[in-house]
């Protein structure tokens, strides 16, 4: 009975698909030698054979025949007259092998060898899954919620192995029950106790970063690449994108037609509301895309402390703050300046024309480019220098000068 519960203990043993076969002959004869060392004080004289695929395993003695009264190691040794009855041919001097039955061993050595087995498998499926999270840290995985408590969801993954997701890493929204299908990024894996400890998130940016990494295509591909994340997770995001082929619109291509991508993404994040911005160097046009969807008047920089003084027309003032200050927060976050917000107080001015009023005389691509930088007038492009328009758009200087000379003339 007890040779049959170390039967089932090598067999469930040998059902761990993670475990390689080499690394289960060595474990399972490392077992069994360290036995026969605490019972015979040696074990240089046995052969342990492993049979993989029956799941069992066979220890063959060999000891030398020695005259009857001459034994002085029984382990080492077998007298003559004991080794004929095992074959009539032996004599003194020779080799017998023959098979140790573990049953013989007597109880409390079965029982110590399966404990010691079990334990061993243990360690063995900890180190595993260990290894196997510890290298996909920043992937997303899928699992199934099997508990869910105040501070943590209990996650298996399809191996059964378990996967915790705290409070903190959970969206403010996020409701699940027992049985629901989940998915999160892995962040942090540990040992703790002996015990691996897999830590999920679905707040972190990387989680975002992955979900378009699913979505566009051509972020996975690296045609597309993601320069910066930040987000309140449930509330907004903002994604920088930067495309290093001229033909691709990064933004375009990641909300897709009709925002068929991006709709997977938000529902994910439980409506999380996403802008997705063009990265640029320029960092005044940089923070105006930042501060999408308020349309900028004029911006003071000071590159130094990292500064900016925005002035926006005052309908604009609260587009740029956000509910609960989000959006100039995120903004700050993304371009790593300090946004200032100020009504821009001017009157307005009756003579002053529409840049669309332009658009026989200025193509509307380079009208969009401008009223970017928010703007949206005539006066309002001339206040500002050659050199502000330069940095603040993706114009060309002569484009630039161009486009100056015909705002001038309405005025002349």
């Amino acid at each position: 009975m007890e040779n049959l519960n170390l039967i089932e203990t090598f067999s469930e043993f040998k059902e761990l698909k993670s475990i390689d076969r080499a690394t289960m002959i060595s474990v399972l004869e490392d077992v069994f030698r360290n036995m026969l060392q605490k019972m015979f004080g040696t074990d240089e004289n046995f052969d342990v054979i492993i049979n993989i695929d029956k799941g069992d395993f066979e220890i063959w003695r060999n000891r030398e025949v020695v005259a009857d009264g001459e034994v002085e190691d029984p382990n080492l040794q077998i007298p003559l007259s004991e080794a004929k009855k095992i074959d009539d041919d032996y004599e003194v001097g020779e080799d017998v092998t023959d098979e140790v039955k573990f049953i013989d061993f007597g109880r409390r050595a079965i029982l110590a060898l399966r404990q010691n087995l079990t334990a061993r498998i243990m360690d063995l499926e900890k180190s595993n899954i260990y290894a196997k999270y510890r290298d996909k840290i920043g992937e997303i995985v899928a699992g199934e919620v099997y508990q869910v408590w105040k501070r943590e969801i209990l996650v298996l993954d399809e191996e059964g192995n378990e996967l915790i997701i705290p409070k903190t890493e959970q969206i403010p929204s996020d409701y699940f029950r027992k049985g629901d299908s989940i998915r999160a990024v892995v962040v942090k894996v540990e040992m703790r106790n002996n015990n691996p400890l897999i830590v999920l998130s679905r707040t972190s940016p990387v989680f975002l970063e992955r979900l378009f990494e699913l979505e566009v295509p051509e972020i996975f591909d690296g045609l597309i690449t993601i320069k910066k994340i930040v987000r309140v997770p449930g509330e907004r995001a903002k994604v920088a994108v930067e495309s290093y082929d001229e033909r691709i619109d990064p933004v375009g291509a990641c909300v897709g037609m009709k925002g068929s991508r991006i709709h997977g993404i938000v529902r994910e994040l439980k409506n999380e509301n996403i802008d997705v911005i063009n990265f640029t160097n320029n960092i005044q046009l940089y923070i105006s895309r930042a501060l999408s969807p308020a349309k900028i008047v004029s911006m003071k920089l000071d590159e130094e402390n990292r500064r900016a003084d925005v002035y926006l027309k005052p309908n604009e003032v609260s587009l740029a703050i956000g509910k609960g200050g989000l959006n100039i927060r995120l903004a700050s976050q993304l371009t790593e300046y300090e946004i200032d917000v100020y009504r821009e107080n001017e009157e307005e001015d009756d003579e002053d024309v529409k840049l669309d009023e332009f658009a026989d005389e200025i193509e509307s691509w380079i009208i969009d480019e401008l009223k970017a930088i928010g703007c949206d007038t005539a006066k309002s492009v001339l206040e500002l220098t050659v050199e502000d328009l330069v940095k603040r758009t993706d114009l060309e200087e002569e484009t630039i000068a161009e486009v100056l000379k015909i705002l001038k003339a309405e005025f002349e």
